[in-house]
């Protein structure tokens, strides 16, 4: 096996053959072959140390910046925009339809404990939820690829008031009368041959596209 960390955190590790190569992490400690060719591997460095999470119960996070997530069927999609959600502020999930909630193992194994700081509801019609939201005074910003879609800018301000994205399934996208209902229709600029992106990337990327509050 290859000698230890020196100071204890996860090591990187390479290959000692030569035709190889190969240069990969041990979080664990526990490889003593390369996982490519089975050589001998040697210690190159230290794994800089992740920081611990706080234990003190951070601030809670502002209700006012939600996601509605309209019939999405990934729970790996789910969690992912519970990860990112928490990472960029936003204090509710609107999860609707057949999109999976927690404690969905899915759901969970990508959410890294972010289903527990970011609050969450289900609601089983999206386009009811969002007329309620209207009617309580909230603003509903779709991202959707549809001709009438803005370009969506960086550091583009955020509504005042209490406001939600809007984020359909990953095939058929945003129901229709759901779609109607929001004040703006943004998507995010493609310069490849793609279209649009994955709904959990999509939502990131717009995220940290508009303004901070």
């Amino acid at each position: 096996m290859a000698d230890a960390s020196p100071t204890g955190q996860p090591r990187i590790l390479k290959c000692t053959n030569p035709a190889c190569g190969l240069r990969f992490p041990d979080p664990r400690g526990q490889v003593d072959r390369c996982p490519r060719c089975g050589a001998a591997v040697l210690f190159v460095a230290a794994q800089p140390a992740i920081p611990p999470e706080p234990r003190t119960p951070p601030q809670p996070l502002p209700r006012t910046r939600a996601v509605l997530l309209d019939n999405l069927r990934s729970a790996w999609n789910v969690g992912a925009i519970f990860r990112i959600a928490d990472a960029a502020g936003y204090g509710h999930l609107y999860l609707t339809g057949i999109t999976p909630t927690p404690p969905h193992p899915n759901v969970a194994k990508v959410a890294l404990g972010a289903e527990a700081s970011v609050a969450w509801s289900y609601h089983p019609d999206a386009v009811a939820l969002a007329q309620t939201l209207r009617a309580q005074g909230w603003t509903l910003w779709a991202l959707e690829v549809v001709p009438e879609a803005e370009p969506l800018p960086v550091g583009q301000p955020v509504p005042e008031e209490p406001w939600a994205w809007l984020i359909g399934h990953e095939v058929t996208g945003l129901d229709p009368d759901l779609l109607a209902l929001a004040h703006r229709v943004w998507a995010l600029p493609m310069h490849g041959r793609k279209r649009s992106l994955n709904a959990a990337m999509a939502f990131a990327a717009a995220a940290y596209r508009v303004a901070a509050r």
